[in-house]
């Protein structure tokens, strides 16, 4: 619940009454405290809590010695919520909150349910961190999570009712009683590290509605207990911590090939599981919808998974030895984080795009398909070398190179490289010298120009380079925000925005030059007499000592996409940097969609036009749908809040009325 929804609601349990006693609910604990030592509960209490723990010293000489009645609960008939947390009671029970529906009874001292206790209208029980040694009759809802001394459950047949039974980290759990099986309005059973369980009731496969069972951490459990879960109609399934390529390394391949033909949400985290124990293909699992295989020993996705066509969450973090995901299936959330081994990431489906929940220490990923590929400069295409007038790359030195997705490393020396992203070819090495040709140079960091004829060439793209120095006094591990290349074509209303993924960093006292290709062909071709602006855009410790620009003819090269493969090529701004997340702060966000004073003081006029809604987004769609989408959101959630301030200021207004006519009857 929102803290300004509650604190509303409060409020107007305030406005009932100036005297405690006579307010709904108690959530006060120091106020709970005094009603229950007290006794003056009234009737129109309906819900208390109170933790001995929360309250002031001073209050108590040693709180865990103090005992409550139980006689000082017979005062409030009208208590369906009780929330006690390290409280003793001392009494009979029989006057006990008679028609309480939920009550949470943390750290409950006794062994057992007193025989006079009241549970008839009870519907949810918890007694977490309890001394139980059985479990109790009646509810619906029963959570006796980290009882120690629990070690077996009663019979269940006087439960008919029970939904949901949560045994979490009862560790002296050693057996369940076959009576569960009776249990036909079952839905949620969680045994959840009960690590002394070794053997599941045979007759758990009785439950025709249980739909969600969690046995993770249950490390003791036997190889039976695991398949016969094959003959339940189960929807979630959690296994994690059971180590089954360990306990049976043989028999791993057979586990995986019989689990339920109906869930549709499988953990199997830290079961020990190795590339050769799945099963060939997961095709009884076509209602799978999210798998997590998180901390296992695999080095490469296990073929089975490119067939399950309607996953939609999968996570391999901490998979350690992960070294490749190929022919991915079409998933909408794929979490990566500290796949430390990952080199490679290709997908079964063509452009489709993904979109990877945390992904972080990934500093070996060279190869993300749609994405970006890395490879050492030696490496590649001699079309694009010669193109970019490259030469003697065996003699370039190591550079330090900011990589995505690595929370720890902030730059790693590597030798020079070749980036491949979004139809751009990019590469960072130190020096001053510009190797090529290029007509279009400056001291500026934008230049505007006309597009000229190439002698009857068709033109295919553009060369541009930096020349780019530290400024003096900066950190020597200052890491830039975005680094940026923003081409405008004014004549086409197109604005396309690049920062590399991978950027070099230039040691003290020496020069960088970023080096790029952008291969402007198909939907966001460059035509003569077009009017272009490119600009270049570093954070301030980095200076730009020069800036330049070369129309180009088409490069032939098959491993280098064009930019408009990925554009629909409508008017507007294209972000083209998907694995660049600095880019979306506001403040760069805003920099770079401004234009720069050489713009300016090109064409003034235009500047208005600049400001245009934004066309695309970083996954190289149109995004023009998902900032109005995101506008909307703003605007309801705005509308929402504003609704319930005034509710809440009416219904303030009126019980403050009721409170002051009360009150004049009273007089």
């Amino acid at each position: 619940m929102h803290d300004l929804i509650r604190g509303m609601g409060r409020e107007i349990v305030r406005l009932e009454s100036e005297k405690l006693c006579k307010r709904s609910r108690i959530w006060r604990h120091q106020d709970s405290f005094e009603i229950l030592t007290k006794k003056n509960g009234t009737r129109k209490i309906e819900g208390l809590v109170l933790d001995m723990h929360m309250l002031p010293t001073q209050s108590l000489i040693n709180s865990n010695e103090e005992v409550i009645e139980t006689n000082a609960f017979a005062r409030m008939p009208e208590l369906k919520l009780l929330h006690l947390s390290h409280v003793q009671l001392d009494g009979c029970y029989a006057e006990f909150c008679t028609g309480i529906r939920w009550m949470c009874w943390i750290k409950f001292s006794l062994d057992s349910i007193p025989f006079d206790f009241p549970l008839g209208s009870l519907i949810v029980l918890e007694m977490q961190y309890s001394g139980l040694r059985q479990i109790c009759e009646g509810t619906k809802i029963l959570d006796l999570s980290h009882s120690h001394s629990l070690t077996n459950t009663t019979d269940f047949s006087c439960c008919p009712n029970l939904e949901k039974l949560v045994l979490v980290d009862c560790e002296s759990l050693i057996g369940v009683n076959e009576s569960i099986g009776s249990l036909e309005r079952l839905v949620y059973l969680s045994l959840r590290d009960c690590k002394n369980l070794k053997m599941l009731p045979k007759n758990i496969v009785m439950l025709k509605s249980l739909e969600t069972l969690i046995i993770s951490g249950c490390t003791n459990l036997n190889q039976l207990s695991i398949e016969m879960l094959r003959n339940m109609a189960l929807k979630v399934l959690g296994i994690d911590g059971i180590p089954l390529g360990e306990f049976w390394p043989g028999r791993s391949l057979s586990i995986l090939s019989c689990l339920p033909c109906s869930l549709v949400d499988l953990s199997l985290e830290g079961c020990g599981l190795l590339d050769g124990v799945f099963p060939r293909d997961f095709s009884n699992l076509s209602s799978l919808r999210r798998l997590n295989l998180a901390n296992n020993p695999i080095r490469s996705l296990p073929n089975c998974i490119g067939g399950l066509e309607g996953l939609i969450d999968l996570s391999f973090s901490r998979c350690a030895s992960l070294e490749s995901l190929v022919g991915l299936p079409k998933v909408h959330h794929l979490d990566l984080e500290c796949c430390v081994s990952l080199k490679k990431i290709t997908y079964k489906s063509a452009g489709f795009q993904y979109h990877i929940t945390s992904g972080y220490d990934n500093h070996k990923l060279v190869e993300w398909e749609y994405n970006y590929k890395l490879e050492p400069i030696g490496r590649v295409d001699v079309d694009m070398i010669n193109l970019l007038g490259l030469s003697n790359l065996e003699s370039m030195v190591p550079i330090w190179i900011r990589k995505p997705y690595n929370s720890q490393i902030v730059a790693e020396l590597s030798p020079v490289q070749g980036l491949y992203e979004r139809g751009i070819f990019s590469t960072f090495f130190a020096g001053n010298e510009v190797p090529g040709q290029f007509i279009h140079k400056t001291k500026w960091s934008s230049l505007s120009f006309t597009v000229p004829s190439l002698d009857n060439h068709r033109i295919g793209g553009l060369k541009v380079f930096s020349v780019y120095t530290k400024r003096a006094n900066d950190s020597p591990w200052a890491l830039p925000g975005p680094m940026i290349t923003r081409v405008t074509n004014k004549s086409k209303d197109i604005k396309l925005i690049y920062a590399p993924s991978h950027c070099g960093i230039p040691a003290e006292g020496e020069d960088m030059i970023w080096l790029s290709h952008w291969k402007l062909e198909e939907e966001v071709h460059v035509d003569v007499g077009d009017k272009l602006v490119v600009s270049v855009i570093m954070e301030p410790w980095l200076l730009v000592k020069e800036f330049g620009i070369q129309l180009v003819q088409p490069l032939q090269s098959t491993q280098h996409q064009t930019i408009g493969h990925y554009l629909p090529g409508v008017p507007g701004v294209y972000l083209l940097s998907r694995t660049n997340a600095s880019i979306q702060d506001p403040i760069w966000f805003s920099k770079i969609l401004g234009d720069s004073d050489e713009e300016d003081r090109t064409d003034k006029e235009d500047e208005k036009q600049d400001e245009q809604t934004i066309a695309a987004a970083m996954t190289a769609g149109n995004i023009n749908s998902r900032g109005l989408l995101r506008g909307w959101k703003v605007l309801i959630t705005a509308a929402c809040f504003f609704l319930i301030l005034l509710i809440s200021v009416a219904l303030l207004y009126s019980l403050t009325e009721r409170r002051d006519s009360l009150k004049a009857v009273d007089g």
